[in-house]
């Protein structure tokens, strides 16, 4: 027989995957996507000069695909700043080569590292500097942008009231293993978060993020803030950004660009673990309510969902073959099928928004289980970080 408390505490434990599927879809619904301008809107209104700045360190593989994206963009008054970050495989050079005979493009040296700054936001600073455009968009090397992605932006920005707008965009990913981490990640964060409607609401900072991949703000908000410097020692400066412009009296907004932006964030287990190690714990505890008692618990929140994620169908395998060979009791058996097809149609919602097939789902408990492992990793080195060969102490 179970014990009177374990249907209680399973019941506890299955409740927030069953209902995470709903949540999701609600928040998917009241986020906008830049598909949904239409050509009345994007038509209509000024045309603010935009100023893309592109921080780029040892991105080789990435450039020059990523400057050719951003010339065919349709806005018509642009301009490209890409800051090459010290590159030691001849990434400056590349830019170059894309930028070559369009006026538009300019690219300069980051100067050196100051104390205390991360390499990216010196980077985003040093090309912020060279900006004329009123409105800055900061965007990554691994992108691809559609030609109308800057005039969407611009756009669904206008239509929001929103300062600060960041875009989730097609997260292209070619390895299984990032087929089964990725999915994790953005669901933690989607659950975190909320969607747009969330996030324009929040009054408190920490419930408001944006996508470093791709956000835009106008140049006078950016400098009432200092740029990125107040920003310079912390991992996750998109966090930090949005929070700043939140507790600034600035709305944050989100929208799906799943047709305007692509990004391959990172190209095997071992780029999974480095960069996600990065971020998990020295970036994610400046997500946490409750002040100094939140971050100290962090580490368990941290833990809890991959643990929440493998749980049901290491409980599946169990109690499955103890109830193949007559020995387990049906409660556990039941809670874990429900419980893992609820952490299935999760996944599959993450990947749904993705537009890839939502049998992917499949790789959850992979997933779940690499996620552990490097939340386990991020947790022992605290807020050490080593990324694009530095080593960096985060905020």
């Amino acid at each position: 027989m179970l014990s009177p408390s374990i249907p209680l505490i399973a019941a506890i434990a299955t409740a927030p995957w069953v209902a995470a599927p709903l949540v999701l879809a609600r928040r998917l619904r009241t986020t906008p996507s830049l598909d949904d301008l239409d050509e009345a809107a994007l038509t209509s209104g000024s045309q603010p000069r935009v100023s893309i700045v592109l921080p780029a360190r040892n991105e080789a593989v990435h450039i020059a695909a990523c400057v050719r994206s951003i010339r065919a963009s349709t806005w018509p008054d642009l301009e490209l700043i890409v800051v090459d970050d010290h590159s030691t495989d001849g990434t400056g050079a590349l830019a170059r080569d894309a930028a070559q005979g369009d006026a538009r493009v300019r690219v300069i040296d980051a100067p050196d590292l100051p104390p205390g700054w991360f390499g990216k936001q010196w980077a985003c600073q040093s090309g912020a500097a060279h900006a004329t455009g009123s409105l800055l968009l900061f965007t990554d090397a691994d992108t691809r942008h559609a030609p109308d992605l800057v005039t969407r932006m611009v756009r669904m920005r206008e239509q929001r009231g929103a300062e600060l707008l960041s875009v989730a965009g097609h997260q292209a990913m070619g390895t299984i293993w990032e087929r089964a981490v990725q999915p994790s990640v953005f669901t933690l964060i989607l659950t975190r978060y909320g969607g747009a409607d969330a996030m324009e609401r929040a009054t408190n900072p920490r419930d408001v993020v944006a996508n470093g991949q791709c956000f835009m703000l106008s140049r006078t908000v950016y400098d009432a803030l200092g740029g990125h410097e107040p920003i310079r020692g912390y991992v996750v400066e998109d966090v930090m950004m949005a929070q700043a412009v939140n507790r600034s009296g600035g709305r944050v907004s989100l929208a799906l660009g799943i047709g305007q932006l692509s990004t391959r964030m990172y190209d095997g287990l071992s780029s999974l673990r480095k960069g996600w190690g990065k971020n998990m714990y020295a970036g994610g505890r400046h997500a946490m309510w409750w002040g100094a008692l939140g971050q100290r618990l962090y580490p368990l929140f941290l833990l809890a969902f991959p643990v929440g994620v493998l749980a049901p169908f290491v409980a599946l395998a169990i109690s499955g073959w103890n109830a193949a060979t007559g020995g387990a009791p049906s409660g556990w058996l039941l809670w874990s099928a429900v419980t893992s097809l609820a952490v299935l149609a999760s996944f599959a919602a993450a990947n749904r928004l993705n537009r890839d097939p939502a049998y992917r789902a499949l790789l959850a408990p992979l997933g779940g289980a690499i996620v552990l492992l490097i939340c386990v990793q991020a947790i022992a080195r605290g807020n050490r970080v080593q990324w694009k060969d530095r080593g960096y102490v985060s905020q």
